[in-house]
């Protein structure tokens, strides 16, 4: 906020206290529906069996209400072979429940004295394991790859560039044959563990390429500019293959005081045509416009470094040569229920192009980079995630990075997938297991706040 958003130090920590004030409120939301069940049941072992469920209903009004899903806890198991199975399923939201219920589990027996209530949280805990076990044992389906799409990782100053003169013609051409190059070393996973880069042997035959793909970035690329598109076309024909670009796209006949501004994904077919784009749908808060503008009126710098967005309208599917891309930018991608609207749209393969260098060396593009791969899992996708300066990777169906460029370089990356057609359960009917939960904790919540006092005859074990 300070760097990039040009606040002072004291308006920056008062937003962030704000921010703090704002997320704290979901923890105090459970607290208070737990509260909430206790009264509405009489019963402490039917409040701790209903706990997880009251745990993801919050979770589901995070992601829909404030519209802030980012690091649900689910999202924390990414690497657990065993609990990402029920995503295809449920989503992140049934491994919430679980975690919760494990932790309910542990709690009993330190609430309930007599052993009968002790005994049924253990039980359901080992019904479920039971349940996971049989899924970990179920064949999954070995992943091969038979296309390969060319991520440009550009690697620009995210405080903005500023090409005069031929220097943007100068830029375009070195990306040009960035986007050309397979043979560009590369890791065999996450870049945080890796020690050896990869070199690809392109000898003798040099692979075609099914897609070039360039991210979200500070880069001056606008969907009107008859110098970009130059490029871009020229690009795509010499390559013969399809483009997804990242791009500002105006609309200046809007009737508005000012001309729309859309954060965009230019696609290109393969004989240099663009064909379409897709507007981003779901911008970030203070980062592309600022919410209530008039009761926060000075955070409004906080956009000046990339414009007052206005969210698109639609999703949109881009076909070419036989398959169908989904694309979605940057903070889109933590939105699960919007993301599987791509795969029920058609895409066989998802693409998720962003600028993470927002946010520095922090943890934030790692968070990033997971909540991106338990889609790939919900939806049972490869998903290619291009970024300005890093993580660019390539993920697998089962969540696993397989391929990822360096941070903080400029370099591309061959990625290689393929293309999936089949459908999730959770693909088909969304967040079917979030929304019963919901439905249970309003019944619990409105029956709860009616009861003046406990039931009677309510036992409420303490331990000593």
């Amino acid at each position: 906020m300070q760097l990039y958003g040009n606040l002072s130090p004291a308006a920056a920590s008062f937003i962030l206290v704000l921010f703090c004030l704002y997320l704290g409120l979901y923890f105090a939301l459970f607290a208070f529906l737990v509260s909430l069940s206790q009264r509405a049941t009489g019963s402490t072992v039917w409040t701790l069996a209903l706990t997880p469920m009251l745990w993801v209903a919050v979770e589901l009004a995070r992601a829909h209400v404030t519209s802030f899903p980012w690091n649900q806890m689910g999202d924390s198991q990414i690497d657990n072979l065993l609990l990402t199975r029920l995503a295809p399923w449920t989503g992140a939201y049934g491994i919430s429940f679980v975690l919760i219920a494990g932790n309910c589990a542990i709690a009993s027996f330190f609430l309930f004295r007599e052993w009968r209530a002790r005994l049924i949280p253990p039980l359901l805990a080992i019904l479920l394991a039971a349940g996971l076990w049989q899924g970990y044992a179920m064949q999954v389906p070995e992943e091969t790859t038979n296309a390969i799409a060319v991520l440009l990782q550009p690697n620009l100053n995210v405080a903005g560039v500023l090409w005069g003169g031929g220097e943007f013609d100068k830029q375009m051409q070195h990306f040009a044959a960035l986007s050309e190059e397979v043979c560009n070393p590369y890791y065999s996973g996450l870049p945080l563990h890796q020690k050896t880069e990869i070199q690809p042997d392109c000898k003798p035959l040099r692979p075609a390429i099914n897609l070039i793909v360039w991210p979200e970035s500070p880069a001056p690329f606008e969907d009107g500019d008859a110098r970009f598109r130059h490029w871009i076309s020229a690009l795509a024909e010499d390559a013969h293959a399809p483009m997804i670009v990242g791009d500002i796209a105006i609309d200046r006949a809007t009737g508005q005081s000012r001309p729309a501004m859309y954060n965009s994904a230019s696609f290109v077919a393969p004989d240099g045509t663009f064909i379409g784009r897709y507007d981003k749908m779901h911008l970030v808060p203070f980062g592309e416009y600022t919410p209530f503008p008039q009761l926060l009126s000075f955070a409004g710098s906080l956009t000046d470094q990339v414009g007052h967005m206005t969210p698109g309208k639609q999703r949109v599917i881009f076909a070419a040569d036989g398959h169908r891309y989904g694309v979605f930018i940057c903070y889109e991608s933590i939105f699960a229920d919007e993301v599987r609207q791509f795969v029920k749209l058609g895409a066989d393969v998802l693409v998720n192009i962003s600028d993470d260098g927002w946010y520095g060396d922090t943890s934030a593009p790692w968070q990033h980079l997971n909540m991106s791969r338990m889609r790939a899992i919900e939806n049972d996708r490869w998903l290619l995630v291009d970024t300005n300066s890093g993580v660019t990777a390539v993920i697998n169906p089962q969540g696993q990075v397989v391929q990822s460029s360096p941070r903080h370089a400029e370099t591309s990356l061959a990625a290689h997938f393929n293309y999936v057609s089949r459908e999730t359960f959770y693909t088909r009917h969304g967040d079917w297991l979030a929304w019963l939960c919901a439905i249970i904790a309003i019944v619990l919540a409105v029956d709860g706040a009616i009861q003046n006092n406990y039931r009677p005859g309510t036992k409420i074990y303490y331990q000593d």
